[in-house]
């Protein structure tokens, strides 16, 4: 499973993926619940990129 830990390693695939997202932009979505995301421990954020490239799809398809 490919991962990113925290959201600057996201935010940072999210560029290499044409998706950019600003680091606020990216923790705006975690307090909506609006992206997937995992947070095994109270300072620490998990990404599985899997699902980060199925939202971006999701994303592209229907856009709010």
């Amino acid at each position: 499973m490919r991962r990113a830990y925290g959201v600057k390693k996201l935010s940072s695939y999210l560029d290499t993926v044409g998706y950019p997202l600003t680091e606020e932009e990216i923790n705006d979505l975690i307090m909506n619940k609006e992206i997937p995301h995992l947070k095994p421990m109270a300072n620490m954020i998990v990404f599985n990129l899997d699902h980060i490239d199925w939202w971006i799809n999701q994303k592209q398809i229907s856009p709010k």
